[in-house]
């Protein structure tokens, strides 16, 4: 893509002048200029020979942020990945922002690619369903062998593609129920940040595609190149691809009839051990009944959605108090601090004591917190 030399300058650092010497120049301004030129060497160091093409296909309404990330992630590989964006017509590409991009290349590049990155795009109904022919064409120029990477939205092109069939995938939490309309052949696994199955790999939204290019470096290269690269560009080094999703699961609304009032009347004593037989002592119904009418109106168990929204408030308390790990699991209603661990680990993939690392922003009023550089992350 092109861009304004003007814009790499760093404000408060004066170019080079012929009518006057660099040596002229003020010592503490040469030696920033001399450092963000080094910095810049090794954000974006030139291709080694023979390095492996990646080609990102930047379709109509492409989103700027998920659009640059192979280019910062595996351009800073050190070289060891050349990174090429193309449109599916060698035109410029209306992003889902007030700006325009231009690809370097037109479709013809993708026939080069060793790996084809499709960064997320705005979609529609019918444009997820049937999407642009031109965008299905370029995709067939991929040769047999590539390797092909989605991020977000851009499954729905691979599934459209044909693609996915048969096969596990994922996209962003919020797309699941219309991806899954759209492709019942494929396997939606919604819960994941990112699965790979060698040639194809797919995954969630934002910044799960930094996870999965740092995946294909630590694939390709090893872990100590990957790094190397997520240390240069200021991002955890590893996050699973199964961790889960971090996602606010909305309750169903509660209605006056059925089990609505019994879940509004439980949702009030989490704490308590709620048995079956109090629930459906509480909604006048048989056992057999409420459980019955239970699933009909959630689409849970009623034991399913208990665990459900015990870990939805264990989840806020860790986030916005300091209550012990066993304090909370003794507020929400489960028996143990153990008991919290297991289920939360089976929820979100993390223990307590990194989910609440990740979420809680508070520290130390008369400094500034430090977050190492290493370690998982829990945002998406």
């Amino acid at each position: 893509m092109t861009v304004d030399p003007a814009a790499r300058r760093v404000p408060g650092v004066r170019a080079a002048s012929t009518a006057r010497p660099a040596s002229a120049a003020p010592a503490p301004a040469r030696d920033l200029a001399d450092r963000v030129a080094e910095l810049d060497r090794r954000m974006s160091p030139a291709p080694r020979p023979g390095a492996h093409k990646v080609v990102v296909l930047a379709l109509d309404g492409v989103y700027p942020f998920e659009l640059g990330i192979p280019h910062r992630v595996l351009g800073s590989a050190d070289g060891r990945y050349e990174v090429l964006s193309a449109s599916v017509d060698g035109r410029p590409v209306r992003t889902d922002s007030d700006l325009t991009v231009t690809p370097g290349h037109g479709p013809e590049v993708l026939a080069e690619a060793d790996t084809v990155v499709i960064p997320p795009y705005a979609i529609t109904r019918a444009s997820a369903a049937a999407p642009d022919p031109q965008a299905l064409a370029a995709l067939s120029r991929v040769r047999p062998g590539a390797r092909l990477v989605s991020i977000c939205t851009g499954a729905f092109l691979l599934a459209a593609a044909g693609l996915l069939d048969g096969r596990r995938a994922t996209t962003h939490w919020a797309l699941t129920g219309h991806f899954r309309e759209l492709f019942p052949r494929v396997e939606l696994d919604a819960d994941v940040l990112f699965v790979d199955h060698g040639d194809v790999l797919t995954s969630a939204g934002a910044a799960s595609g930094v996870d999965v290019c740092l995946h294909l470096v630590r694939q390709d290269h090893g872990s100590e190149v990957a790094n190397q690269v997520a240390r240069c560009c200021v991002v955890p080094p590893y996050r699973d691809g199964g961790q889960a999703q971090y996602i606010e699961r909305p309750l169903p609304p509660a209605s006056e009839t059925g089990t609505g009032p019994t879940r509004d009347w439980a949702l009030r004593r989490l704490e308590l051990p709620l048995s079956l037989d109090e629930l459906a002592a509480h909604a006048a119904m048989s056992t057999r009944t409420f459980a019955r009418r239970f699933r009909e109106e959630t689409g849970l168990s009623p034991g399913r959605w208990l665990t459900q929204q015990r870990l939805r408030r264990a989840r806020h308390l860790l986030e916005s108090s300091d209550l012990p790990v066993e304090r909370v699991a003794h507020e929400v209603g489960f028996a143990t601090a153990t008991s919290l661990r297991r289920h939360l680990a089976a929820e979100a993939g993390v223990a307590p004591s990194a989910y609440r690392r990740t979420f809680r922003a508070s520290g130390p009023v008369d400094g500034p917190r430090s977050v190492p550089d290493s370690g998982r992350s829990g945002s998406q």
